[in-house]
């Protein structure tokens, strides 16, 4: 199915970052004037807006287009207050110990299947890749790349279960634990959206 403008704007800001209206218009195969109309009419709908910022040097201020909250809202949110009630009620009422046996549980079945899929991965790039591919089908917007030194990069531009990250920092412990079991690597998170970052990035390094 065909995206309209709209999504596609959305998508490219969500993955991306922050975009120049000029560079939102070549990835769309538009003007920068249409864009600019686009994007227009989405912040008179609440979805992005625009912040200036100061040019290196000499040169002009620039103005970069920014997802709003409710942009960001468009994107799947994994049921965030139901999530968010039952995690307090789990807790209310089991203590936190059983919170703690949830997440093991789920990070026991989690890299089961990481393992499963990724098991024919012959190296360490394969193995990044396929995680990559995985976390993507889960809503996680992810990518992934090699760097100069080496050292591979794991992105997620999106966290569809950010409301439950949010109320146990336990998820996100327990998500990065398994990366480090299913990829057999090092890995160190450089980024965290629940820090305030606009995604989650992991360096990755072999051990």
């Amino acid at each position: 199915m065909r995206q309209s403008p709209a999504n596609r704007i959305l998508i490219l800001i969500k993955t991306e970052g922050p975009q120049l209206a000029s560079a939102i218009g070549d990835a769309l195969g538009i003007s920068g004037e249409a864009a600019r109309q686009q994007l227009a009419r989405m912040a008179e709908e609440g979805l992005v807006e625009p912040v200036t910022v100061a040019a290196a040097g000499r040169g002009r201020p620039r103005q970069l287009w920014h997802l709003t909250a409710a942009g960001n809202r468009r994107f799947p949110d994994g049921h965030a207050e139901l999530t968010t009630n039952l995690l307090a009620t789990l807790v209310d009422q089991l203590g936190a110990t059983a919170l703690d046996t949830v997440i093991s549980a789920r990070e026991a079945e989690t890299l089961k299947r990481y393992r499963q899929e990724l098991e024919t991965a012959g190296d360490l790039a394969a193995r990044v890749e396929g995680l990559a591919a995985i976390r993507t089908r889960e809503g996680y917007m992810a990518d992934s790349w090699r760097e100069a030194d080496g050292s591979f990069m794991l992105v997620e531009n999106h966290c569809p279960i950010c409301a439950a990250a949010s109320a146990c920092a336990g998820f996100c412990r327990s998500e990065l634990e398994t990366f480090r079991a299913a990829l057999g690597a090092e890995v160190e998170r450089s980024e965290h959206i629940l820090a305030g970052a606009r995604r989650c990035a992991y360096r990755i390094t072999p051990r």
